[in-house]
Parts: C-alpha cells; sequence; structure tokens
C-alpha cells in the first residue's frame, strides 16, 4: 500500500489509448458513443476493417459509421481509416483466432482487457485521486444494480475492513435515493458506482440526484462512453468481455480491488484495522487454515 517514490516511464501509446484521444472533446451522440467503443475494444483491428464491417460490430447502420467519421473531422470513412493506418505501429501478425474454441476465444478477450487496463494504469493519477476521494467521504456509499451488483459487493465487503462506514447500495427501487440522502446528511461527499451493461435508467437517475445532493461521483465503467459517463465527475473505464452468452467483468473487478489499494494508500489506520480483523478472526476461529 506504499506508493513508489518513482515511477517508470510510461509505454508507448496503444492502439486504445490512440483512439480515446481521437475522440476526446468531440459531442458524440450515443449510436456515435457505440461506435467508438466498439473501435477501442478492437483497436488493434480497426484500421483494417471496412465501414459495413465496423457497422456490423457496432450494432449500427453503414451511414452511421460515415456520419461519425464526419463528426471526427474527416471527409468520410475512408479518410478516418487512412489517418489510423498511418499513425498506426507495426505489429506482430495475431494469432488466428480460429485456433482456439469459443471458451477460448473468450479467455483471450479477457486477457485483452486486463492488459488495456494495466496499460491505462501507466498513469495512476485518476486512480489516485478517487482512493483520495473514497477514503475521505465518511459515511461512503457503493452503488451497484443488475449486473454491476456483484462488483460492488465486493468492493464494499473488503472496503469494510479499512473504511469506518461503508453503505452498500445494490438494490433499486423508490429507497434508493432516501438512502442517498441519508448518507448524504450523515456525512458523505462522495459515491462510488459500478455501472456494467446494460445499463439500467435507475442508475443513471440515481447519479443525477447523487450529484444534485453534493456528492462527487467515481464511476467504474466498462467504457469512457458508456452512458454513465456524463454523469460521472471521475470515470474510470475497465472493458467487459462480449465473447459468452452473458457479460465477463474481470476487468471491472480486478479494477475495483486497485481502487482499494489507492483507498488504503490515503487511511492512515487502514493497516491496522486489518490487523486487529485477523486478531478477532483467530479469537473466533472464524477461518479454517
Amino acid at each position: 500500500m506504499n506508493a513508489a517514490e518513482s515511477r517508470p516511464a510510461r509505454p508507448a501509446e496503444t492502439p486504445a489509448a490512440r483512439l480515446q484521444a481521437l475522440f476526446e472533446g468531440h459531442r458524440l451522440t450515443p449510436t456515435q458513443r457505440r461506435i467508438a467503443h466498439s473501435m477501442v475494444r478492437r483497436a488493434a483491428d480497426v484500421p483494417f476493417l471496412s465501414s459495413v464491417e465496423l457497422a456490423e460490430l457496432a450494432g449500427v447502420s453503414q451511414p452511421s459509421v460515415t456520419r461519425f467519421a464526419v463528426a471526427l473531422g474527416f471527409d468520410g470513412y475512408p479518410a478516418l481509416r487512412r489517418h489510423l493506418r498511418d499513425t498506426a505501429p507495426a505489429t506482430e501478425p495475431a494469432q488466428d483466432s480460429a485456433a482456439y474454441n469459443e471458451y477460448q476465444q473468450a479467455v483471450e478477450a479477457e486477457i485483452e482487457n486486463l492488459r488495456q487496463l494495466a496499460e491505462a494504469l501507466a498513469d495512476p493519477g485518476p486512480v489516485q485521486r478517487a482512493g483520495r476521494l473514497l477514503a475521505a467521504s465518511r459515511p461512503l456509499p457503493v452503488l451497484g444494480l443488475r449486473a454491476a451488483a456483484a462488483q460492488a459487493y465486493g468492493f464494499a465487503y473488503f472496503a469494510a475492513k479499512v473504511h469506518p462506514d461503508v453503505r452498500l447500495l445494490d438494490e433499486g427501487g423508490t429507497m434508493l435515493q432516501d438512502r442517498i440522502a441519508a448518507a448524504v446528511h450523515a456525512g458523505a461527499s462522495a459515491l462510488l458506482c459500478f455501472a456494467l451493461p446494460r445499463h439500467p435508467r435507475e442508475v443513471l437517475d440515481t447519479l443525477v440526484y447523487a450529484k444534485e445532493s453534493g456528492l462527487t461521483v467515481v464511476t467504474v465503467a466498462d467504457s469512457a462512453f458508456a452512458p454513465v459517463a456524463k454523469v460521472s465527475d471521475l470515470l474510470l473505464p475497465a472493458a467487459v468481455g462480449t465473447g459468452l452468452a452473458f457479460d465477463t467483468a474481470c476487468a471491472p473487478m480486478l479494477l475495483g480491488r486497485v481502487l482499494l489499494e489507492a483507498m488504503c494508500d490515503d487511511l492512515p489506520d487502514a493497516q491496522a484495522r486489518l490487523e486487529e480483523f485477523d486478531t478477532r478472526a483467530a479469537a473466533r476461529g472464524l477461518f479454517v487454515e
């Protein structure tokens, strides 16, 4: 939990990072954000995809891809693709995905998601800022509904070992805003949200309410272009896998643990609280060794 005094030099900019930079500063429609998200997920392949192939990948129409390229300032999709090819570094050919069965392909996709997360964490600033915000909030509400409920629960379970007051919000309904209001009344200054697809409308409404109540919203989402981005003060992206019938969320889970580490760095009594828990657990015979 000790921050390094010096950081290694950042690695060369990745295809995903170059795409993120290309999209920054543009007001994208929901359809365009969907295209951008798909491009980031397949960053290495995008320079070689036709507009029809990209449209199929994103689940949109081919004219939507053309309008997207124009919105980014290009004459059309061919000009955008030329730009991506001109700025793409030489890479080794990827192993033929046909060599893997569908289960292996899902695992390989998750490995790539984790690799992209590692590259994003080369700049620890956003996570460190989030850790400070979460550590300072007393109490700390943690929101996650539907597909994101497990991520919120996992974070809250471990955070409660080092933070004096963590309040898990993993069930929707009319009581949700009441619980946020109670947290604000008790002194909360920030809220952590896990937001994964499909994104419930209730999460958006809840984050709007949280911000209006004065909370700083920190969000872990599947993409910088997720619907929750516009209602988050600090968004940390971690891609989900989509190769199986149900999405896989290894990267968001790991990012949650990284956030826990950053939060511990700003809780001076975190180590003491962990040691106290271990002592109590041993006295109770809580765990089988």
